[in-house]
Order: C-alpha cells, then structure tokens, then sequence
C-alpha cells in the first residue's frame, strides 16, 4: 500500500461519516444512537443458560423504517416499542431487526424493550474467540471488539456510547462483577441479583459482567487525600497474591493521574480470575487478570500498568472508528514505559531504544494509523504507536507533552475521538507541526530513525 495515499487527517470524532466501521462491516449502525441501556439478566452457572431483558431508550438519526441490533447466538422471544407489542421481527446473520409501524423521524425519541434467552458463547472471528466464556467456574466477558451481542442486543459501534444499568441474577455464593457503581445486592432463596449504574457513557465493547466466587477486597492506597478507590474482586485463596501482585498500583495510579490528569471514573476494580489467562482485559472501570498475571517481575507489571491506563486511553476516550486503535493500544503501552521510568526499572527513553530495535527487525509493511481489520491488534500497532508519542514527547519536551496529554483526556472527557482530534490538540496546546512529526510513524511503511533526545 502506498504511504503517500493515506492522510493523516481522516474521519473526526463527532459522529459524522458512513456506517458501519470498515473493521467491523457487519456491526452497528448509525440509523440511532442508544442514549440508555437498562439490562437485566438471569443466568444459571451450571447449565450455562442465560435469560435476559433489555430495555434501549434511543433516538433516530434520520428517517427509519426499521431498527437494526447486533444480537449473536441468544434468540429474541418478544419485542415492544413504546410499550407496544411489535409483531415483525427477525433475526437473521447475528442481527435482530425490528420493523417499525411507521417510520421513525430523525430525533424522534422511542423505547424498545427486548426478551430473550439461549446458552451464551464467545463469538468467533479474526481476533479469536470474544465475547460470553465459561471459566471453570464462572463467566467471563471480554468484549473488544465485538463481542457484546454475545450477551445482549446493542448497537455495537465503539462511537455509540451510552449509560447502564446492569443487573445479574444469578446462583447463590458467586458474585457478579460489572461496570459502574454497586447500587443494590439481594438474596433471595437460591439466587443473588447485583445492580450496577453505569453513569459515565461507555461503548458497548466495554460493558462487561463477570461471574465467579470472588470476595471483594479493598487495597491499601496510602495516606494520599483524593486517592481513588481500587478493589479487586479475587476467589479468596488468591487474596495475598493478589495483594502482592497489586501492590504497585495505587503509585501506578497517583503517577498516571499526575501525567494524564484526574481519574475518569468512581472507582477502579481489577478482577482475578481463577483460570490461567493468556493475556489480560480491561473493561470500562475494571481490568480482568489471571493468577499468572499477579508475579513481581516486569512482564507482569507493565500489564497491570496497561490495563489501568486503558480507563484514560480507550473507556474515557474511545476510538470513533477502529483504525485509530493506536490511539489506545499506542498510549497504554507509553504508559507501561512511565511506570516503568518512574519504578526505576528502566527509562522511557531505553524502552523506546529497545522497542525500536525490535521494530527494525521485523517486516515494515503496516500503517500504524490505518492497520486493517486483521492486524488492529499486532504488537507493532502498540510498539510504534508508543514510539509515536514518545516522538512527540522528544520534539515538544516534557511540559508541553503532559499538559498535551491532559488537555486531551480533558477536553475529549468520555467522549469518541479520532487521529485527526489528536492533531488538533497537539497543534493547539504546543504549535509544533503534528501532522508533519507524526504522519511517518503513522502512515508510513518504513519506520522512522529513533528520535533523538
């Protein structure tokens, strides 16, 4: 692919532009946007056997007859609109289609209440398996990139954010772990509901629930006033090595919150699994780790570093189309060089080398900026991503680079953004050329010299 034909400039952070994302044709849509999601799921650890409710308060966004979700492997048994019994709908490719009685206007605002049932999976595709798993005991959800419709109708598009209200019914003696504020747990009998707000808009990839015999731990975050609030939720033999293994990241936290600004959410809560995990998740206010995860050592320590500054770059700031996954992917892995710089371990300056070294090593034939659906997720997205922002860190200097960092977590707070929001920022807050320094890294084939300094 020639370098030359791609711009930096591409589809901005507002909304605009064609649906659905070329990374993911078969997903989402842009006909709505879903303002709420009201969730409540009744599921059977032993038979694996999931019934749920789901109720979108949404909005068109231009004249309709029909609403489009993203719904796989779980079948819809009734559907209402505005309090009215729809009588087509159908279900056919992983979609859910609901026919509307008379076309819907853009900003008109409707209702639309989902029942439906089955025995939820992973999803499977490019990147794997993703989505709805049974651990040996217990669930787990890792939902990026698509696979929320594993477990509820949505409109599955990372630029669609909305609000949650999640609430799981499930066996006595497992909790279930989801995004936002725990505002009700209940028993009754033989089975124990959990209700969780999610205040803060959130992409569909990032909700997540999580099932197992955890008991919930608050770490120790030192006397520091305004601290934020970590918990990990841990089967209770693994509370001491979870404890030592999270040991660094209330000073992981206190530093990514002096580089990249406030903490976006409540809370934080890192969830271990009982299972060995090949790599670890993060979801919006929780990461997901594996007891393998948990050692003092470096490798697993830039990972629980990763996973938390993915509550800043990717659940605060989301990508608005999945081309610009550098801008999660690339900063999470800058950050596990800070955490490492400001551990002693090594500086940011020597990772960057190494990385580098690596990179010159390996076949020069990806776009950073615009990597395609099949390599989104290739290490080289992240490693030179990262070396992106460290040349930019090189060519503006320390205070100007954090305070670019913070205007960007700032202005864009929650919301989708884009490379091109990016360059805007940077433009604005240092008067350096951004398109200029960062359209090799990006957009480019061969990798750049190491920048210097």
């Amino acid at each position: 692919m020639s370098s030359s034909a791609v711009p930096v400039r591409g589809t901005t952070g507002n909304g605009s532009g064609s649906a659905p994302d070329p990374y993911l044709p078969g997903a989402g849509t842009e006909a709505y946007r879903v303002l709420h999601y009201d969730l409540a799921i009744d599921y059977k650890v032993s038979s694996n056997r999931l019934s749920g409710k789901a109720v979108l308060n949404g909005i068109a966004q231009g004249p309709t007859s029909a609403i489009v979700l993203d719904l796989a492997g779980l079948r819809a048994t009734k559907v209402q609109l505005d309090g009215r019994k729809v009588a087509r709908f159908s279900q056919r490719a992983e979609q859910l289609v609901v026919s509307t009685a008379t076309p819907l206007q853009r900003g008109q605002e409707f209702v639309l209440e989902i029942r439906y049932e089955g025995n939820p999976g992973p999803r499977r595709g490019l990147w794997g398996e993703v989505g709805w798993e049974e651990l040996s005991d217990g669930v787990l959800v890792a939902g990026q990139p698509n696979g929320a419709p594993s477990w509820f109708p949505c409109n599955d598009h990372p630029r669609d954010k909305a609000s949650y209200r999640i609430a799981v019914t499930t066996d006595a003696n497992y909790r279930a772990v989801c995004n936002g504020t725990l505002e009700l747990h209940t028993t009754r009998s033989s089975r124990e509901t959990w209700v969780y707000l999610q205040a803060e808009p959130m992409a569909t990839y990032l909700a997540t629930v999580q099932i197992g015999r955890y008991a919930l731990v608050e770490l120790d975050t030192g006397r520091h006033p305004g601290q934020v609030q970590q918990f990990v939720a841990v089967p209770p033999a693994l509370t001491a090595e979870a404890r030592s293994g999270l040991a660094h990241q209330p000073t992981m936290m206190r530093t990514f919150v002096n580089c990249f600004g406030p903490y976006p959410f409540p809370a934080y809560t890192v969830v271990v699994a009982e299972d060995v995990l090949e790599i670890p998740l993060e979801a919006q206010g929780l990461s997901i780790v594996g007891p393998n995860h948990l050692e003092q050592g470096w490798d697993a320590q830039r990972l629980i570093a990763h996973e938390l500054s993915h509550q800043w770059f990717g659940n605060s700031l989301t990508v608005a189309s999945w081309q610009d996954i550098w801008l999660h992917e690339g900063f999470a892995c800058y950050a596990e060089w800070i955490w490492s710089e400001e551990a002693g371990v090594m500086t940011a300056a020597a990772r960057a080398a190494a990385a580098w070294r690596r990179l010159k090593a390996e076949p020069q034939d990806l776009l950073v900026g615009d990597p395609g659906p099949e390599l989104m997720f290739d290490d080289r997205v992240y490693k030179r991503g990262a070396l992106a922002v460290h040349a930019l860190r090189i060519a503006c200097g320390d205070l100007a680079f954090f305070a670019t960092l913070q205007d960007w977590t700032t202005t864009h707070r929650h919301g989708s953004v884009s490379t091109a929001d990016f360059i805007l920022t940077v433009d604005r807050v240092t008067g350096i050329d951004a398109e200029t320094l960062l359209h090799p890294w990006l957009y480019e084939e061969a990798l750049p010299p190491l920048p210097a300094g």
